[in-house]
């Protein structure tokens, strides 16, 4: 790939790979980047369409806000152009409302790939579907005016695009539901003591501090990277006996490789 060679561009989405570092833009700032299943659709390709080379990938949303969350057309009884309203999905099968689901799912789900490392950069407003967006990614830097939400419930919804698990994770039981059942603003300030942040920066300096990031993380041999994340992201379900388990095996692999005895 040659430096910032465009992959896509379509749907309010953008992916652009600079050698090892890819950056997925939103790029609907008119309408705060707000979500459809158009969207979801690009974000997927854009992950299938990622570049072995890859090792970082940064996400971000241009104009003030990194993401609004749902389109509200989502909620007229006409939808969207093409696509079945939320009331035509609501009177279909179980069967085939579940599966669509799972293939809005997919626009999220990629982020936390052993292969690669996710930094979400997040300004203004990241509410619903925009929040979760931002949870999908294994980092986040945030700006000072950041606002995440999340609004499914005040909505009669639940979120159902994979946010629940990184929030209880980051945040703890108890503050994930009362987040989610309150619909509130989490600020930055509170954002980076719970840990839903990394980093906080002035809003200029967020691409730049992104840009430190994904330098930092190319640092380290690659496959170093993806064993170590691997066994991060699997502790929380392993006991501690399976983790040092896995942290031998993992460690067994890395020495042979360094010895040139790989299999």
């Amino acid at each position: 790939m040659t430096s910032l060679d465009s992959v896509l561009d379509k749907d309010g989405v953008r992916l652009t790979v600079d050698d090892a570092v890819a950056s997925v833009t939103l790029t609907n700032p008119a309408k705060r980047n707000a979500q459809s299943p158009a969207l979801w659709r690009a974000l997927a390709e854009a992950g299938r369409a990622l570049p072995g080379s890859v090792r970082v990938v940064v996400l971000r949303g241009e104009g003030k806000s990194f993401s609004a969350g749902l389109d509200r057309q989502a909620f007229a009884p006409e939808g969207f152009d093409g696509e079945p309203s939320f009331l035509d999905m609501a009177r279909g099968s179980e069967a085939d409302l579940d599966a669509t689901i799972a293939e809005y799912q997919e626009a999220f789900t990629w982020w936390r790939r052993n292969d690669i490392v996710s930094i979400a950069a997040v300004q203004g407003h990241a509410i619903g579907a925009g929040f979760q967006l931002a949870l999908a990614c294994d980092l986040r830097i945030v700006a000072e005016d950041v606002q995440f939400a999340m609004r499914e419930t005040s909505l009669g919804l639940v979120p159902d695009l994979t946010g629940t698990h990184p929030l209880v994770n980051l945040v703890g039981y108890a503050r994930a539901l009362e987040i989610c059942a309150t619909g509130r603003f989490v600020h930055a300030e509170e954002a980076e003591r719970t840990g839903l942040a990394n980093l906080v920066v002035p809003a200029d300096q967020l691409d730049a501090a992104a840009s430190d990031l994904a330098a930092a993380l190319l640092a380290a041999p690659r496959d170093a990277v993806v064993e170590t994340k691997a066994l991060l992201s699997g502790a929380l379900s392993r006991t501690y006996e399976e983790q040092r388990t896995a942290e031998r095996a993992a460690q067994g692999r890395r020495l042979r490789d360094l010895a040139g005895l790989a299999d």
